[in-house]
């Protein structure tokens, strides 16, 4: 057996700075954690009359969308088991048709892109800005956002519909609030991939920002082991407004979701949803954020390298400020039994979760310090070169066309204005850096190669282009 005694490898509780959030389960509702007292497998259930499924009209399942819909004062409301994955593509492919453009942000995440194939869909990617001290995209104001819609208009592009993301893996946000108006004001239905920020929707904090769902989103996904207390594929889709016809993305959603789902995981969306709902948990997450900002403060102060996020829940440590990569750093941590969530060039991203962190301040500042002393303070690296995307980048066929066509393998250096057939996303955090049906221009080929120095073992060598 090799996977099932990993799922019993304890490392030190401090050191699983991963998610799901719920922290190897000390954070799970009571509720939940009851449940696995009982007998084994005893709550494995099919959908029987009393259960339900997530598309039936009566029963336990559609009691409790029901439920979590009037109380988050949505019109509808989806719990999903696989994933924010499943429940963004039948978002995406229930507001766009066939053939049709949407606006989506070039750090989306790949199952974005994945459902413009599956739909035959043409994503037109836009530009985010680009903070070059450490590779990361930030996200857009509104005065960028009308840039774009300007672009796309004189491109005569006809958008059917616009994605946003709120926040980004790493926690960076914005006033999402003008953004929306200014798509919905230019007649676009809105999906917000709120993966991870599913607790912005249930408080309301002067330095947390404002849930996408507070601010009129049409659809939102929250993922609820990513950013609640769920576990892991388990998610939720929210619907309001009248832009999107709720009977045809509960058509896509039946097209997407398995007809034998996992009472376990729907009863986890359950749980994780109602934990937040009223009074005392509410008051555990504003309590989690007061620790996690004491930890981000203290860290500081001892002289460990973090960068300032909008979520408090991560802590971003700037391997590139002592010359390291965040995947050499990763590696070393994991030898010390530290595991983190997110490895990239120049950062490493560890997730505190929901569960109190006991003596992580003091474990992590010695770590950090016995990290500088074993590969010494290097020359800083200050500058990750900006991806050289235009504004708009319009793929010259749909992913879908184009990844189903005749393709040979070239040498990455041979590919100079080939139109690329395969997707090329670093996972994580599974951001394509491009997608079938690309150009891949000069600048774009030697961009590549300047990035298989930082990522050697998550970009190819070689890549599939039209014959």
């Amino acid at each position: 057996m090799k996977l099932l005694p990993l799922l019993t490898h304890v490392h030190a509780k401090q050191g699983g700075l991963y998610l799901p959030a719920h922290g190897r389960g000390s954070a799970l509702p009571n509720d939940f954690r009851k449940l696995f007292k009982t007998k084994p497998g005893y709550w494995d259930l099919p959908e029987l009359p009393d259960i339900g499924g997530v598309f039936e009209k009566s029963g336990a399942i559609y009691d409790s969308q029901m439920e979590a819909a009037k109380n988050m004062g949505t019109k509808k409301a989806w719990f999903g088991v696989n994933g924010a994955t499943g429940l963004l593509q039948a978002s995406l492919l229930a507001i766009a048709n066939p053939g049709s453009a949407v606006l989506i942000p070039r750090n989306s995440h790949k199952s974005l892109i994945d459902a413009c194939v599956l739909g035959n869909l043409l994503p037109v990617l836009y530009e985010t800005p680009f903070l070059c001290d450490r590779g990361h995209y930030s996200p857009p104001d509104s005065k960028w956002l009308k840039k774009i819609l300007e672009e796309s208009k004189s491109q005569g592009l006809e958008i059917v519909a616009a994605v946003l993301i709120h926040p980004s893996y790493h926690g960076y946000a914005s006033d999402i609030t003008p953004l929306i108006d200014l798509l919905h004001c230019n007649n676009l239905p809105v999906l917000v991939d709120e993966a991870h920020g599913t607790y912005f929707a249930f408080i309301d904090h002067p330095k947390l920002p404002k849930s996408s769902l507070a601010a009129g989103a049409d659809l939102v996904v929250h993922s609820l082991h990513k950013s609640g207390l769920g576990l892991c594929q388990t998610a939720v889709l929210w619907l309001q407004g009248t832009r999107v016809d709720p009977s045809e993305l509960e058509r896509t959603l039946n097209c997407l979701q398995t007809t034998s789902p996992s009472a376990l995981l729907l009863a986890s969306c359950e749980l994780a949803i109602n934990e937040w709902l009223y009074e005392p948990g509410k008051k555990k997450i504003i309590k989690r954020l007061k620790e996690a900002k004491q930890i981000f403060c203290r860290l500081k102060e001892g002289g460990v390298p973090l960068l300032k996020t909008e979520d408090p829940l991560r802590l971003i440590l700037q391997t590139s400020s002592i010359g390291l990569s965040g995947i050499e750093a990763d590696k070393w941590f994991m030898e010390q039994g530290i595991y983190g969530e997110l490895p990239e060039p120049a950062t490493l991203t560890f997730c505190l979760g929901f569960t109190p962190r006991k003596g992580i301040t003091k474990s992590l500042q010695n770590h950090w310090k016995k990290l500088v002393s074993n590969f010494g303070q290097k020359k800083p690296i200050n500058y990750f070169p900006k991806p050289p995307h235009n504004l708009l980048t319009i793929p010259t066929m749909p992913p879908g066309s184009a990844i189903r066509a005749k393709s040979q393998k070239l040498k990455l250096v041979d590919a100079i204005d080939k139109v690329s057939t395969q997707m090329i996303y670093p996972y994580p955090p599974g951001i394509p850096l491009v997608i079938p049906g690309e150009v891949l221009n000069r600048q774009l080929v030697q961009w590549l190669l300047e990035q298989r120095n930082f990522w050697p073992n998550e970009i190819p060598a070689e890549i599939s282009v039209l014959s």
